[in-house]
Formats: structure tokens, C-alpha cells, sequence
């Protein structure tokens, strides 16, 4: 770009076109800061969106919507993770993978249908710096009296990214059929009897012996039989 080109892009009309918060948050998701990043303007739609759906996670057209439900252990894995990962990021200056893990967690609090207010709060505060605006407008309709610059980075808790559980395939000769959730303390013994023993697992087999049993505590099962 350059002035005697007359090809400059003027920063004051992607605000007045999306707003101070989506040319921050655009500038940011571009890439690592040393690096060169050329610019589209048509690629601040998709963070103009994001800050969109942002607002929809709390405010319907009824009003506000975050409620004082508990929170969830997927709301509390999701909140958590991203904690982790900004502050990761802020140490390292990696702003654009901040960017990314915000969508992120927009996403799957969106699918969770979260409404607590001890998740929604806590990350307006991690988003504050990378989208000021729309982060004090949604601090202040919770209630807050205080500027949400005054308020205290949430603390990450290692807990709740712990996995109590693990989703396995059950494959037959190599190919899955379906899954079966189990603790993930189960010893391969004990996966191996819970899986033989599912009714699945006996609709699969139909009859047959297994000749072995394949089992990667945490990873999979697969159940070697005849072919039918």
C-alpha cells in the first residue's frame, strides 16, 4: 500500500463499517506479530461475525439471557482450556491463536446452549483486551457498576480439564461400529469383559467367538472375530 498509490486503506472506515473491536480483533488474527501479513479487507467479515455470535451467546431478543444456572462440566472443560491457552498466548505475544481459541469457545459454549453466568463473566474478562468494547457493553448489562478493566483475570483450575471418562470406538475387524463411554481408571481386563458383555457387541458377533481382543486403555478396542 502506499499513499502516491492512492490504494490506502482508511482505518476509520472499518470502524464506521464494523466496528473498533472487529479492525482490533482482524489485525490480531492476520498472524504472529513479526511477520508480514498482507491485508484483504473482505476478511473482517468472518471476525465481524464472531463478535456476533459473541453477543448472541448473550443476548437474545428478549434481552439478557445469561442466567445464574450452574455451570456445567463441559461449560467449566471449555472455559478452563481457554484460560490456559490465552494466557499461553499472552506470554508469547500469540495474539492471532488467541483469536482462534476465542472462536473456539464461542463455538462450543453456542452448542452447550450455556447461560451461566459463572462462565459467560469470567470470559468477557479474557476477551476485555482483544475487544474492549463489546466486552465492557456486555460487562456493564450483567450488572457490573465497574469497569471490566478493574476486574481480576480468571485463575485457571487444572481440574477441570481432567477426563474422568473416555468415549472408545469398539471396531469388529478393523472397522468401527460404535462407541461406549468408560471411566478411564478401568483396567483393560475390565474394559474387555464391559465391552464382550454389551448388547452391540452381541448383535455384532451374532453368535460368533471372538478369536481376540484388541484393547488401548484410553485409545480403542477393536474385536477380532470370523467373518460372518
Amino acid at each position: 500500500m502506499s499513499k502516491s498509490k492512492y490504494n490506502v486503506v482508511n482505518p476509520d472506515d472499518i470502524v464506521s463499517d464494523y466496528g473498533a473491536d472487529s479492525l482490533r480483533l482482524y489485525e490480531m488474527f492476520l498472524g504472529p506479530l513479526e511477520q508480514y501479513k498482507p491485508w484483504n479487507t473482505a476478511g473482517i467479515t468472518g471476525v465481524h461475525n464472531f463478535l456476533k455470535k459473541l453477543w448472541k451467546l448473550y443476548v437474545n431478543d428478549n434481552g439478557l439471557k445469561v442466567t445464574d444456572a450452574e455451570a456445567t462440566k463441559d461449560n467449566l472443560k471449555t472455559l478452563h482450556k481457554t484460560i490456559k491457552k490465552v494466557q499461553e498466548d499472552i506470554e508469547n505475544f500469540s495474539f492471532n491463536t488467541s483469536v482462534s481459541t476465542f472462536m473456539i469457545a464461542v463455538n462450543e459454549l453456542t452448542t452447550q446452549k450455556c447461560t451461566s453466568k459463572d462462565i459467560l463473566e469470567p470470559f468477557l474478562v479474557l476477551l476485555s483486551p482483544y475487544a474492549p468494547h463489546i466486552a465492557e457493553e456486555l460487562w456493564n448489562q450483567l450488572g457490573n457498576s465497574e469497569s471490566i478493566s478493574t476486574a481480576a483475570f480468571p485463575e485457571f483450575d487444572a481440574s477441570h480439564l481432567v477426563e474422568s471418562s473416555k468415549n472408545y470406538p469398539i471396531s469388529f475387524n478393523g472397522k468401527m461400529r460404535f462407541t461406549l463411554e468408560l471411566p478411564m481408571d478401568m483396567s483393560k481386563d475390565e474394559i474387555e469383559k464391559t465391552v464382550l458383555a454389551h448388547e452391540k457387541t452381541q448383535e455384532q458377533l451374532a453368535g460368533r467367538t471372538p478369536k481376540k481382543v484388541i484393547v488401548v486403555p484410553g485409545k480403542i478396542v477393536n474385536i477380532v472375530a470370523k467373518a460372518k
